[in-house]
């Protein structure tokens, strides 16, 4: 069983190393010190923290995964938060060049076009100074249990991922290709991956009436990885049909109120590519760039989720035609990244939901 305390300062349910004495949050920084009974000899490891740690799994809860901790509620309403995760897994033969362009790009985006503030989005990559904001699979845990903790009707909550996906075979029967999405956190060799299942339970299932969720997962395997119970599944001539993707199991996928929206990278069998096709400079994930260049210089808040869907698909479609371009955003790029090597395109970007809906009726608002 998984050793967890409860942080000091907000709640956040922390695993402890063996042996550890304190134990600092990578959210609120407090530092939470441990205790041990003061009777005889300190108990086994094993044994250790029986007093103050919960199990990681609570049987009054519907899965395995716990949700958010509870912690003090926000001061306002209409809060943007945000987690954007970017990892290249450097120096490993499965190095990406432009994963933490990606994630540089977007937290540009949502601080200059949808006024997220800076201090409302916590940027997780190699190269933060932080150890605790390094895309660990604890780190990344941690930040989504932050992103949906006390959020409440009004809010708008963001999660953009760039890097590996993969995908495991599925065995409790709610999925219908038969395989759990998985994102791969820069430690998953040996702490495993981050499986679709613990992603909806984690952020989804929470959600409030009045909380909006959009997430952005540029990996491969990636289109239904938050197990959201609808899937857009649109032609290229941008005919589309709402695909029932709920469980025979009857286990509710979708939120408790909220709206969930998730738009990935390419279908739970192809791959997304890591390449200089379309921003001509630098490495980028193809669909975190189709995305950035749509809702800078074309479209932004005006746009449907039908013409984001169709325009990101297009972009990624021509790129290898030389027919991408857009001086701003390739400006963009140019300041915040530096050039790489290129890859190949084989991807159609994915739309998922809590709820079916129009798709060239409802504006992408952020």
């Amino acid at each position: 069983m998984k050793m967890l305390v409860n942080g000091s300062n907000c709640h956040t349910q922390l695993q402890v190393p063996p042996g550890a004495e304190s134990i600092k949050c990578a959210i609120c920084l407090a530092v939470t010190r441990l205790t041990y009974p003061t009777t005889t000899a300190r108990p086994p490891q094993s044994a250790a923290y029986s007093q103050l740690v919960q199990p990681s799994y609570r049987p009054s809860q519907p899965s395995p995964y716990n949700h958010a901790p509870l912690g003090p509620p926000p001061s306002a309403h209409g809060r943007k938060k945000a987690v954007i995760v970017g990892i290249s897994y450097k120096s490993s033969k499965n190095e990406q060049k432009g994963c933490i362009n990606d994630a540089k790009c977007m937290k540009y985006l949502l601080i200059n076009k949808f006024r997220f503030p800076e201090a409302s989005i916590i940027m997780l990559t190699e190269e933060e100074a932080d150890p605790y904001k390094i895309p660990t699979k604890q780190n990344i845990r941690m930040a989504l249990y932050w992103l949906v903790q006390g959020c409440q009707q009004g809010d708008s909550l963001f999660f953009h991922y760039s890097g590996h996906g993969s995908r495991r075979r599925n065995y409790n029967g709610d999925e219908a290709d038969g395989y759990d999405e998985c994102l791969c956190p820069l430690d998953y060799k040996t702490s495993g991956l981050i499986v679709d299942d613990e992603i909806n339970a984690t952020i989804v299932r929470p959600l409030p009436h009045g909380v909006k969720l959009h997430a952005i997962i540029d990996s491969c395997y990636s289109g239904t990885v938050l197990d959201l119970p609808y899937l857009c599944r649109m032609s290229r001539s941008g005919q589309y049909v709402w695909e029932d993707h709920r469980p025979r199991s009857g286990i509710w996928k979708g939120s408790n109120g909220g709206e969930a929206i998730s738009i990935s990278g390419c279908d739970d069998d192809q791959t997304s590519a890591d390449t200089t096709a379309l921003s001509k400079i630098a490495s980028t994930g193809a669909m975190t760039f189709s995305f950035v260049r749509n809702e800078a210089i074309e479209h932004g808040n005006a746009s449907t989720y039908g013409t984001l869907l169709n325009s990101m698909r297009n972009a990624i479609r021509s790129a290898t035609s030389d027919k991408m371009g857009g001086s701003v955003v390739t400006s963009l790029v140019l300041l915040l990244t530096g050039g790489n090597l290129a890859g190949g395109l084989n991807q159609e970007p994915q739309l998922t939901a809590c709820q079916p809906f129009d798709v060239y009726a409802k504006p992408f608002i952020l």
